[in-house]
């Protein structure tokens, strides 16, 4: 089971971030590379985005690229698939050097990317999404017989045994992934690029991707592997690059490294964990009794009072998302008894949510948390903008900037200005954004699934230090997540869910919480049964 927690962060040893690499590597990647990029420049108005970056991908090999958000790798990763033009630098695929390089020779020349939401067309089969754009033909109507025989003998070479007539929506998002690599693979791909693969997979569902992508490299497929989970850097990478303000600043085989290593070159200095102490505890604020719905979740009872952080976890689809999404209305809440402050709560849609003091955070930051072509100041003032009218019912711009600016200092968001669009902030600036515009309706009960989702070392500090900041004003804070030792560090109470029911509870202040307790309890193992120790 590949558990989600966070890289060890104590100091590290006092010197130089360091670049290493390895002589067996020197043989088989660097003499011959599948991929080379060499003393690539990319300038953007005022920002030198990358300064002389190296890059190279042998034959059968996952080279991890690591980085905080806004280290450069996504402007690294536009430049190898041709949507974005390098200053200066050279780029070699399978041994051809290319100027100039478009999208469209990118992909000829054998560069796929996997991106972490796979872009598909959800009503058609898998079969029709593989061949979108060149389904076979007979006499002018589509040969499905060939279509779906086609389809399946293609995903049965790499091991998958899926119904290519099911419906594209009706798979797991691992799955999609894997016909995307599959898909890449078919069209002769060199150099596949998985980017943040596993940030919206449950646990079971990594382990099927780490198995699949082992596979494929073993027959001689290469990756770029780019993600913010250290400990999947270390299971599933060969060579790990870091970089830090658009340099190289670390090279190595990942079995020199340690997470400290890494962590260290990653942030240029240490990064703290950060750990809450738990203060005082005011009123009930939200309660539920005997809250049920078909296929989601049984019988859920629970109350969170002012001030505190409780951790709702367990497998996927046990019902802490689903309870997360019915409270806030995205979803159906079902039969049962909501109250907030002592007041019965309404459900039916996230408008009716936010009037009764609850806001959420979503887990599809990209889908449903931020509205990418409006800007950082649109993106904060959207859930109050009836409040930030003048008394003609005209936007007050002025109160809607002063307010803008006041969450943009105080949770440190990192923008060149309020009027930037939000798609091109990281991930993690993002994040905090979608934070200040729900912390702006000040929530009685705020909401957080998956919080830290897709972004770096950092950012995760700080955005654990901006839920407990809110914590402390009084607001009741539910977080749903799997990543077990965040849950640990920030919760003041853990509610484990085991196939739609509350099974079991920890209270920090009552006890030591280990991961080891915490895993047993998710997968539904009694430990103290079995005499294990916790």
């Amino acid at each position: 089971m590949a558990v989600r927690g966070k890289a060890a962060v104590s100091p590290p040893p006092n010197r130089s971030p360091i670049i290493v690499q390895k002589a067996r590597h020197m043989e088989s990647s660097a003499v011959d590379p599948v991929v080379k990029m060499h003393g690539i420049v990319k300038t953007y108005p005022g920002v030198r985005a990358l300064d002389d970056v190296h890059l190279d991908v042998g034959a059968g090999e996952v080279q991890g690229l690591v980085g905080k958000n806004g280290a450069g790798k996504s402007t690294l990763i536009n430049i190898l698939n041709g949507l974005t033009q390098p200053d200066s630098g050279s780029i070699r695929i399978r041994g051809v050097e290319y100027s100039g390089l478009t999208a469209a020779r990118a992909r000829s020349a054998g560069i796929a990317h996997v991106a972490q939401h796979v872009k598909y067309v959800p009503g058609l089969s898998i079969a029709e999404n593989i061949s979108l754009g060149d389904l076979p033909e007979r006499r002018g109507w589509v040969d499905w017989r060939t279509l779906f025989e086609t389809a399946d003998e293609k995903l049965r070479k790499f091991g998958l045994d899926l119904d290519v007539r099911r419906p594209m929506e009706a798979t797991s998002v691992a799955e999609r992934q894997m016909i995307e690599i599959a898909r890449a693979l078919f069209a002769d791909a060199s150099v596949i690029i998985l980017d943040e693969p596993t940030a919206p997979l449950p646990k079971r569902e990594v382990e099927r991707l780490f198995s699949f992508v082992s596979k494929q490299k073993e027959l001689g497929a290469s990756f770029i592997y780019i993600s913010h989970f250290l400990e999947e850097i270390f299971e599933i990478a060969d060579r790990a690059t870091v970089l830090r303000n658009g340099r190289v600043v670390g090279m190595s085989d990942v079995s020199d490294l340690t997470q400290k290593d890494l962590v260290h070159l990653i942030s240029g200095t240490s990064v703290q964990r950060f750990s809450r102490q738990t203060g005082e505890l005011g009123d009930v604020v939200l309660k539920t009794r005997n809250l049920s719905r078909d296929n989601a979740y049984s019988d859920v009872s629970l109350e969170v009072r002012a001030g505190e952080v409780v951790g709702l976890t367990g497998l996927e689809g046990s019902g802490p998302g689903a309870l997360a999404r019915g409270l806030f209305g995205l979803e159906e809440l079902g039969d049962g008894e909501v109250s907030i402050s002592g007041k019965p709560y309404v459900s039916g849609s996230p408008v009716k949510a936010i009037a009764q003091g609850m806001a959420n955070l979503p887990r599809d930051r990209h889908g449903l948390g931020i509205v990418a072509i409006r800007t950082v100041k649109d993106n904060i003032s959207l859930s109050i903008l009836g409040r930030l009218e003048n008394r003609f019912g005209i936007l007050d711009g002025k109160k809607e900037k002063s307010l803008v600016r006041e969450y943009i200092d105080s949770l440190s968001i990192v923008t060149p200005s309020m009027d930037v669009e939000i798609a091109n902030l990281s991930g993690g600036n993002q994040q905090k954004c979608v934070v200040a515009r729900f912390a702006a309706t000040s929530p009685k009960v705020l909401i957080l699934d998956e919080p830290t989702q897709g972004v770096d070392i950092a950012a995760k500090a700080e955005i654990l230090r901006i839920v407990d900041d809110l914590s402390k004003r009084g607001v009741a804070v539910c977080i749903v997540s799997d990543e077990i030792n965040e849950m640990i560090d920030i919760c003041d109470r853990i509610v484990i869910f085991h196939r739609g029911r509350i099974t079991r509870e920890f209270i920090k202040s009552e006890e030591e919480i280990t991961p080891k307790q915490l895993i047993a309890a998710i997968e539904g193992v009694d430990m103290e049964a079995q005499n294990e120790p916790l």
